[in-house]
């Protein structure tokens, strides 16, 4: 595959000036914003209301992102066949309408663990929809591949910006409303998005007729087209790898902060909230690095921070002050890096994928990143019921530092550039 610089040129307008781009961007980092209520909240919900026990935390969890790891790729080849922003519509009206129900069933004390676990569940069914639909969306807003990395960094800015003040607002929210009732504002958000979605004017192209329509020839070319492509497959491999310790230790965190130091949810939502600084510092400054350097030399130092990051938790002592700040020091590592390496993520995977298969290319990844993160969530729950949260931290930083092996090793370490956007695929018989 060649690799050359995708630079903007005369026809490749800022995505400042296009509306519909910027509709979508507003709706998606409300609706980001939400999910990270959501995030703490609901096994909050699980711990404070029922009593939940770390196995269970890491079962929720679980349940959150396992829909990914037997949905995405079935739902990638669908979406590969419909127009996208109407899925999208469906997925998040959905999961508001679910969110929405928690607090209501809390209030009329409808609500238990088991139902908590199969909304959470249904809520990850929505949600491979939505993901798998609008990473393929994009495109058809920004048009030209040369602004790919502009609109990555500009949503990967939405999500650092989310991560910074998601946990802080969603500690507040916690403690004043009690943790059923804070998932209200995730509903609310999911309720901008759709309307934000219906503003869009932007007229999506229906996907090309092919002659006949195999989904199991479909899905295999999706995983054919990831897996044979080295890049793809070396994103892909250690993407896995980088989810599932990023949720492992975030997981792990949290049922050590609430049981074993007793820290309350609002300091809880200011560690993630000030470390997540580092993940809006790596997206705004990724676009100039990303031009100033190297591309797999950015990638390679941006996802080690990642990787190493956990380190500083399972080696935090002395005064809680101290051990507050090591925290705070190791989120902020692992955010900032991945600030950076996001967006070369997803412009290197949206550069080297024609429309056509974009939906079954963003499967795969949806499947191996959250299924990551799934047996992930799962293995912090197990982990720390045998070992204990700090002997389990320990053993999943070891994990964690182990993977930059394979980075150090991965082809995409050693890119030069963005590569040139494929040709498009020839329709299947």
């Amino acid at each position: 595959m060649q690799e050359t610089l995708t630079s903007p040129g005369p026809a490749a307008e800022s995505l400042w000036r296009n509306g519909d781009f910027l509709r979508f961007w507003l709706g998606e980092s409300v609706s980001l914003l939400g999910t990270q209520v959501t995030n703490l909240a609901l096994p909050l919900t699980a711990i404070s209301a029922f009593g939940a026990t770390d196995e269970q935390v890491g079962i929720l969890r679980f349940l959150q992102l396992v829909p990914f790891l037997g949905l995405a790729l079935l739902i990638g080849v669908w979406t590969d066949r419909v127009r996208r922003r109407r899925v999208m519509l469906a997925a998040n009206l959905v999961r508001m309408s679910l969110l929405a129900l928690v607090p209501v069933l809390y209030w009329y004390h409808a609500l238990n663990l088991v139902t908590l676990l199969v909304i959470g569940c249904a809520v990850g069914i929505a949600s491979v929809f939505f993901d798998v639909s609008w990473m393929s969306y994009v495109p058809t807003l920004v048009k030209s591949p040369a602004r790919y990395v502009e609109a990555s960094a500009k949503l990967s800015i939405s999500a650092s910006a989310a991560d910074v003040a998601g946990p802080g607002v969603a500690g507040v929210l916690v403690s004043a409303l009690t943790a059923p009732v804070a998932l209200v504002v995730d509903a609310a958000s999911y309720a901008v998005s759709v309307i934000s979605l219906l503003l869009i004017r932007t007229p999506e192209p229906r996907p090309r007729p092919a002659a006949k329509r195999h989904a199991p020839t479909e899905l295999r070319d999706g995983l054919r087209w990831v897996l044979g492509d080295r890049v793809l497959r070396a994103l892909a491999l250690i993407g896995f790898c980088c989810n599932f310790s990023m949720v492992t230790v975030w997981t792990m965190f949290l049922l050590y902060g609430t049981r074993d130091l007793q820290l309350p949810s609002t300091t809880l939502g200011g560690i993630f909230a000030t470390a997540s600084v580092g993940g809006l510092i790596g997206a705004m400054i990724s676009g100039r690095v990303i031009r100033r350097f190297r591309l797999g030399r950015v990638y390679l130092v941006a996802q080690s921070a990642l990787l190493l990051g956990p380190t500083l938790i399972a080696t935090a002592a002395g005064p809680r002050p101290v051990m507050i700040g090591m925290f705070v020091l190791s989120f902020f590592t692992t955010y900032l890096g991945l600030g950076v390496a996001g967006v070369i993520i997803v412009s290197l995977r949206q550069a080297s994928t024609p429309q056509s298969m974009m939906g079954r290319m963003t499967a795969v990844f949806r499947t191996l990143l959250f299924g990551g993160g799934a047996l992930g969530g799962l293995s912090a729950g197990l982990l720390t019921g045998q070992l204990g949260a700090r002997g389990a931290l320990t053993v999943a930083a070891i994990g964690s530092a182990t993977v930059v092996i394979g980075l150090v090793v991965s082809p995409v370490s050693r890119l030069r550039a963005l590569p040139t956007a494929p040709k498009e695929e020839p329709v299947a018989a």
